[in-house]
């Protein structure tokens, strides 16, 4: 029996990438996992079979964020499949490279709407489903905390605003016993940073140099810090950041 069998876990944003990962670790470690997609089904049916070949257990469900209603959507597909949820991981996400003076109020209301209007929500709207005892992890970012990268600006603005809710909604579900905390990552081997990793000369190696120690972080690294927070080990952490960066503020 896994450390998480028998409860029901809830990982936004889980068709590919970081979420993928974490969705897969916390099958892997006996959850039954829902898997949300933004758009991609293929790739969210992907990580459900993985989980699956795995031994464990999930399905899948497909809303698009960041758009008015979304996060009622969501729970009301959840409901479908489950009467609860034990476990919810706020990964979803999206990124902006503009500067300060490049990005428009398009742009910069779409990244707030997905990153912090949408976990805000998904979290009030979730509270009559989410258990006693359970674990919200929301993925912020080494970004909201590193030395000032002005080109990604909005980006960490949202997960310091991530950042700020998970201090405060600790207090909040704190008297039910279920915790809340940050999960920070740097610079992750994803499609989301293929175009820094791989297209770029020397990218890769620049990376490596980011962290102490010396390479490049893949998705089970986060996963694991992930899983550990969603397990009985975890209990006692609670209104944390947790740096998964490799050592990348050091």
């Amino acid at each position: 029996m896994g450390a998480l069998a028998g409860r029901t876990a809830l990982v936004t944003g889980a068709s590919r990438g970081i979420g993928r990962g974490i969705a897969e670790r916390l099958g892997r470690d006996g959850a039954r996992v829902g898997v949300h997609y933004g758009r991609n089904e293929a790739a969210a049916k992907e990580t459900v079979a993985a989980i699956e070949a795995a031994g464990g257990s999930g399905f899948t469900i497909g809303v698009e964020l960041g758009l008015p209603g979304d996060a009622e959507t969501l729970w009301q597909e959840f409901d479908r499949y489950a009467d609860g949820v034990d476990i919810l991981v706020n990964n979803a996400g999206i990124g902006t490279s503009s500067a300060l003076g490049r990005i428009d109020e398009e742009e910069y209301d779409k990244v707030f709407a997905v990153n912090v209007k949408a976990p805000h929500f998904i979290v009030k709207h979730g509270l009559g489903r989410l258990r006693d005892g359970g674990r919200v992890v929301n993925i912020s970012s080494g970004l909201a905390r590193t030395a000032a990268m002005p080109d990604l600006m909005a980006y960490a603005m949202t997960k310091g605003a991530l950042d700020v809710f998970t201090r405060d909604l600790s207090k909040v579900l704190g008297p039910r016993g279920i915790t809340v905390n940050s999960v920070a990552p740097g610079i992750i081997d994803t499609d989301n940073t293929a175009g820094l990793l791989h297209g770029t000369e020397g990218g890769w190696a620049q990376a490596e140099a980011f962290s102490a120690l010396g390479r490049v972080g893949a998705p089970a690294d986060v996963a694991d810090v992930v899983a550990f927070l969603a397990s009985d080990s975890g209990r006692w952490v609670t209104g944390s950041w947790v740096d998964a960066t490799g050592g990348s503020l050091t």
